[in-house]
């Protein structure tokens, strides 16, 4: 071989059994390196993955991608079946999925039996009274309807014969009152269209015509005509108008609070005790007249320890009505409600009337509902978050929230409060006195209101808890023929009632519960979450048979496949860059200049290499460690 100047090499020549030994260790080390497993593997390519994939996974029907790929047909069918099963199956789930995000409830019913509370009771009068405080402007009134109805229909209505007597000496008083009355005048009105009656106007058929009063705007520049079919609800419509004018215009409602509950209810029992003052609460309804409230007192409530008509409230009232309006009640009469305790009593909603000389008997059912809010149904608990202030000192109801949501729509556009809800902080009743123009701002304002315009349908909802009491009643005469004598004389000396009309004079109601077992509705989540993994796992089994463990499968795969996806993008990125040549460096400086600068060598240096060079082995010594792993193989 070469051997350079001044350099010299060293050989030695290795044993026969050393050789051996490093032929059994390299081996050795070849079989550990085949047999040591990565503790993440990656593949090589995306088909070494689906196949390993397909011929391990325990999802039924992969291993038929594999074992068939040299039947195209075969393989063309399995993976039409295969992706197809998928498909439907995800198709289920977005089924499944849509279901439970709908948040589905069972009706859950139970019948309870237990110890009742017996609910809070109205009763009024039907009788709107003639209060002192507002009589003279009330006959002032009737004095004008009177001059009205005999202008429309000629018709001569009765006054008592002190309004009579006095007409004379309040004309002057009575200006006030005729001008707003003049300003919102009774007419006759075309059907068709909405022209006035002509003064003197030859006699025509009245079916042609239409009675109500029209409502302008301050400015007079737009009116609302408010029309009705009936002479009779325009006349009362009209009426109450300004009754209720004259309501607000007294700055002080206690004024109006005459209670005479001795002179309305002659007898009060309830489970067999009579009833004092402690049992009952008044109010004044400016179309029901006086009302009392049973058992709202929530600090002594009464039960009922048994059902049936000996066990409940039993009342007898006066429904002779004296000293009433006739043209603002047209009913003879009382009305009654059943509501829970702390709810006020909407006698224009759930009340029903009490005939006079009827026994009525009224049975309840008792029945809760209880509702899933949250994300399972649009109702409120309390009410707090609804976006309507509650202007009733009472617990939110759905009809305490839609009352409150006018009247606070009423004082914002009409600038005042209607009489008949509640007054907000800071506001007044309307009054033709002071706002002109209210009633043309009401009138258009329940029309919106009606229509949802204002949005209180939309706002006000549902309270998830609520008690309502299925009624029915049974009637009967009362007293009967032969015992009314005995009876109305009973009542006159203990009530010093003179009876002026025995059938029309009193009532009876009785008030109980029919059954000890009430009913109560209540809602349950239809689809949980353990619902919903439950059908997700039948339908994964339905479709593939197979378990989690095959989702994990699953999962393992995609996150394989975006391994090696990402290995073969960062190679790709790689010999991208090692394919594009160098740019030098700016400061880099030519070597052939600095060639002509160095002066040339007069001799070349000299070096010397000393290496040990290690002889590979020989052809023999290789077929040796070949036939010593020969016969290594044949003696096991």
């Amino acid at each position: 071989g070469f051997v350079p100047q001044g350099g010299s090499v060293k050989t030695g020549k290795m044993p026969e059994g050393e050789k051996t030994r490093q032929c059994k260790q390299e081996e050795e080390h070849r079989q550990k390196e085949e047999e040591r497993e990565g503790l993440i593997e990656f593949y090589g390519s995306y088909q070494e993955l689906f196949q390993f994939f397909c011929s391990n996974t325990t999802i039924h029907g992969a291993i038929r991608l594999v074992c068939s790929k040299k039947n195209k047909m075969k393989t063309a069918f399995w993976s039409v079946l295969f992706f197809l099963t998928f498909g439907l199956m995800y198709w289920q789930f977005g089924i499944l999925y849509r279901e439970y995000f709908s948040y589905p409830v069972n009706l859950n019913l139970n019948l309870n039996s237990d110890r009742l509370t017996f609910p809070a009771v109205t009763l009024c009068t039907l009788n709107p009274y003639r209060y002192s405080a507002i009589r003279k402007k009330l006959d002032e009134l009737d004095q004008i309807t009177h001059q009205t109805l005999l202008d429309l229909y000629d018709y001569n209505m009765s006054l008592a014969r002190s309004d009579w007597s006095t007409l004379s000496t309040r004309k002057r008083s009575s200006r006030s009152l005729l001008h707003h009355v003049q300003r919102h005048p009774l007419r006759r009105q075309k059907r068709d269209n909405l022209v006035n009656l002509p003064e003197n106007s030859p006699s025509v058929d009245k079916n042609d015509w239409k009675i109500g009063f029209v409502l302008c705007s301050e400015n007079n520049k737009d009116c609302f005509h408010q029309a009705y079919s009936s002479g009779v609800d325009a006349v009362r419509e009209w009426y109450s108008f300004h009754y209720i004018n004259i309501l607000a215009q007294m700055p002080d409602a206690k004024a109006l609070d005459e209670s005479d509950f001795e002179n309305f209810i002659y007898a009060c029992r309830f489970n067999e005790a009579t009833c004092d003052k402690a049992n009952y609460t008044h109010f004044h309804h400016p179309l029901y007249g006086n009302c009392y409230t049973f058992n709202d007192n929530s600090s002594s409530l009464w039960t009922s320890s048994l059902p049936g008509i000996n066990n409940g409230l039993s009342l007898v009232v006066r429904t002779e009505q004296n000293d009433f309006i006739p043209l603002l009640s047209t009913v003879t009469g009382a009305r009654v409600m059943v509501h829970d305790q702390n709810e006020p009593a909407f006698m224009d909603d759930g009340g029903f009337n009490v005939r006079p000389g009827i026994e009525t008997s009224i049975s309840m059912r008792k029945e809760m509902t209880v509702r899933l809010g949250g994300s399972y149904s649009d109702c409120t608990e309390d009410g707090s978050d609804v976006p309507v202030q509650n202007l009733y000192s009472s617990r939110y109801t759905e009809q305490v929230c839609i009352r409150s949501c006018f009247q606070l729509n009423m004082v914002e556009r009409c600038g005042c409060a209607y009489y008949f809800y509640p007054l907000p902080a800071g506001a007044e009743y309307c009054d033709y006195t002071k706002h002109v123009a209210w009633g043309y701002c009401y009138y258009k304002l329940l029309a919106e209101f009606k229509a949802d315009v204002l949005g209180c349908f939309h706002k006000c909802r549902k309270p998830c808890k609520m008690t309502e009491y299925q009624l029915s009643a049974g009637y009967s005469r009362w007293p009967s023929a032969v015992s009314e004598d005995w009876v109305f004389y009973m009542l006159s000396q203990q009530n010093k009632y003179n009876i002026t009309s025995k059938r029309n004079g009193v009532a009876k109601v009785n008030i109980f519960f029919e059954e000890w077992n009430y009913k109560t509705n209540g809602e349950s989540p239809a689809f949980t979450v353990v619902t919903l993994l439950s059908q997700l796992g039948n339908q994964w089994s339905l479709w593939f048979g197979s378990s989690v463990l095959s989702v994990m499968e699953l999962a393992e795969l995609i996150l394989d496949f975006i391994a090696i996806t990402f290995i073969l993008a960062l190679r790709w990125f790689r010999s991208r860059q090692q394919l594009s040549p160098p740019q030098p460096p700016p400061n880099s400086h030519d070597n052939t200049a600095f060639q002509d600068e160095v002066p040339g060598l007069s001799a070349p240096h000299r070096f010397t290499v000393e290496a040990v060079v290690t002889m590979l082995p020989s052809y023999n010594s290789l077929e040796l460690c070949g036939q010593s792993r020969d016969g290594e193989m044949g003696h096991e």
